[in-house]
């Protein structure tokens, strides 16, 4: 049957998807965890580049 072999794969990678998201995210935990707390004076990292106010218009 030839249909059986990519079958076989497509469930190989739904099993793996989860499982390499699962390692992803030990992964950012584990990072997070080696930084540590940001010290009160730090500028967050989230929002260090953003402009208050109104934006510029957008160039086409």
């Amino acid at each position: 049957m030839p249909g059986r072999s990519t079958k076989r794969q497509k469930e190989q990678a739904r099993k793996q998807h989860p499982q390499e998201k699962d390692a992803k995210k030990e992964e950012r935990k584990k990072l997070k965890a080696e930084r540590g707390p940001r010290q009160p004076g730090d500028v967050n990292p989230d929002i260090a580049d953003v402009i208050p106010g109104p934006q510029p218009p957008l160039e086409y």
